[in-house]
């Protein structure tokens, strides 16, 4: 027979299922590893962008708590000018209920300074709740500033979750690695259940039949080479007068009755 024919093929079903899971494995591996892959670049673009936006935000939330102390002050001190409006208001009103109650002002003065001091002590009044209002906001705007503050720390993270998910990326490769290894592992078991000949020759002490099971390292046929057979032969010290390396010589043998072969002594 020629190199290349076909001597032996063993049941490959087992091996099939093999690197068919084989493969699905490697698929798997592989498609993880391509996602972890696209996430790493998104990711980093949506880190730089939150980290800005989180700066930004925290900025304009201190100037936010800035601007709302500066107008508590405001408050406070429109407050301040109120009462003291208010006091000079209501010290007239006293003063001058004394003079009316002695017909030495008209009462149309008096009520100019009755009115003059509960206009005061309503803008008193005003000034207090705008000074609550102020307060307040204060309030509102610290708490803004802490949930801006909260933001960036989270953001400020995100590239530590870039870096886990680098390395997710990279344990990803390597598993995929792995698993084509196993997968070309199970393609080369699957290419042992077929034996090809690997030289012209003919097939000698053939030890197992269709059906048989077999052992890893067990003899199942013999395959001799035609490019290289040889023959010993004996011969007595008489016969060998003539004979010298390189003669032409014409072999028979008793179980090829009718063959001759042909080739050189060595």
């Amino acid at each position: 027979m020629k190199a290349g024919t076909e001597l032996v093929e063993i049941d490959d079903r087992d091996y099939q299922v093999a690197v068919e899971h084989a493969r699905g494995d490697y698929m798997d591996a592989v498609n993880s590893s391509q996602a972890a892959q696209y996430n790493v670049p998104i990711s980093q673009v949506g880190s730089s962008s939150q980290i800005r936006s989180a700066r930004a935000d925290v900025t304009n939330a201190e100037a936010g708590v800035a601007a709302a102390l500066k107008a508590v002050e405001e408050a406070e001190a429109r407050l301040v000018e109120a009462q003291a409006n208010a006091r000079t208001a209501n010290l007239d009103q006293g003063r001058y209920q004394l003079l009316i109650g002695k017909k030495e002002i008209s009462q149309q003065q008096y009520d100019q300074t009755v009115a003059a001091a509960t206009s005061a002590n309503a803008t008193v009044t005003a000034a207090r709740a705008a000074v609550r209002s102020a307060q307040e906001a204060v309030k509102q705007a610290k708490a803004r500033l802490g949930q801006a503050q909260a933001t960036l720390a989270n953001a400020q993270i995100t590239p530590k979750q870039i870096s886990a998910t680098q390395a997710s990326a990279r344990a990803n490769e390597a598993k995929a690695a792995k698993l084509k290894a196993s997968l070309d592992q199970a393609e080369l078991n699957l290419s042992y259940t077929r034996v090809f000949a690997p030289v012209d020759g003919v097939v000698g002490e053939r030890g197992v039949q269709v059906g048989d099971n077999v052992q890893a390292g067990q003899q199942m046929l013999l395959l001799v080479p035609r490019s290289d057979v040889w023959v010993t032969a004996d011969f007595k010290e008489p016969q060998l007068d003539h004979m010298r390396t390189g003669q032409h010589a014409e072999i028979s043998v008793d179980a090829l009755v009718g063959q001759t072969f042909a080739g050189p002594v060595t």
